[in-house]
């Protein structure tokens, strides 16, 4: 009986080391419940307060306005990303079409449609040739300058627009090193107060306001300055080919070698529509007054 007994638990390493194994996770959740079981309330509140370490400073109410101010400043961020998006799309600077159409009304010269066409357009296309167009009356020259002119005014209202987001980017990091700085502060004045020995939670709460505060400038100024410089991008290969195509249009106006008016020029005749240059024509022979011949 004793020799079956020793025998029977008696084990091959190969048996042991895969029981071993087996038993390991057993092992594993028995310690850490054991380790949780004691102190649930602690871990909760533990969990709980770094939560809350991202919204609220302890023991520092500046602290926690720096980081709500930081976080209203997040929020508008986001939504002036978006709205700046949408309104420097191609249906807002050179709408699909807006370009043949018009090109389409100068070749049948159909001045008074394409005035109202332009009229009634709100994009940057329409507006920059709309504004040259009114100035054919004063020739050529006029209608070029008047289209650089718009195109300036226009490009750089757009751009002052997103400029927001450049400045919301540079200076987000810097109210997060503002409150990084006041943190630092309030650490050091919990050393001093405690005379060189200060509680780590006192000086946790300061360090903590500094990384907190440093964390938020940083979230707000990334995505700002990274959409900023897309948006910018956009803007300026949009109105590039915006002007492009308005100047292409308002070089079918330009009178030729010769002095003789452009095809694309309107009849005199047209009063409702634009005068765009026409030249006046030379007076022809039977008209020019000359010496009188004797009749036959």
């Amino acid at each position: 009986m004793k020799h079956m007994r020793s025998r029977s638990i008696r084990l091959r390493p190969s048996s042991r080391l895969l029981c071993l194994l087996a038993a390991m996770p057993s092992l594993f959740f028995t310690a850490s419940a054991l380790a949780q079981d004691p102190q649930p309330a602690a871990a909760e509140a533990e969990s709980t307060s770094f939560a809350a370490a991202f919204f609220i400073s302890r023991g520092s109410i500046f602290g926690t306005a720096i980081i709500w101010f930081l976080l209203a400043l997040s929020v508008f961020s986001v939504g002036l990303m978006g709205y700046m998006w949408l309104i420097n799309r191609r249906t807002h600077i050179l709408p699909e079409g807006l370009a043949e159409r018009a090109r389409q009304l100068v070749v049948a010269q159909q001045y008074r449609e394409l005035l109202g066409l332009l009229s009634a357009d709100v994009s940057y296309f329409g507006r920059v040739l709309s504004a040259a167009l009114h100035e054919s009356s004063h020739g050529f020259g006029s209608m070029l300058r008047a289209l650089e002119q718009a195109a300036d005014e226009y490009t750089t209202r757009r751009l002052r627009q997103i400029e927001i987001l450049n400045v919301i980017g540079n200076v987000a990091p810097m109210i997060g090193l503002f409150g990084t700085v006041y943190g630092m502060i309030l650490a050091f004045q919990s050393i001093v107060a405690a005379g060189g020995r200060p509680s780590p939670v006192d000086l946790a709460a300061g360090i903590g306001t500094a990384l907190v505060t440093t964390f938020w400038g940083l979230i707000i100024a990334i995505p700002s300055v990274a959409v900023y410089a897309l948006i910018r991008n956009n803007v300026d290969a949009l109105t590039s080919e915006a002007m492009l195509e308005a100047q292409d249009l308002v070089n079918r106006f330009r009178p030729s070698q010769a002095g003789a008016p452009s095809t694309a020029t309107p009849a005199a005749a047209a009063a409702p529509a634009p005068r765009l240059g026409r030249p006046a024509s030379p007076p022809s022979a039977a008209s020019s007054p000359g010496p009188n011949r004797p009749s036959a």
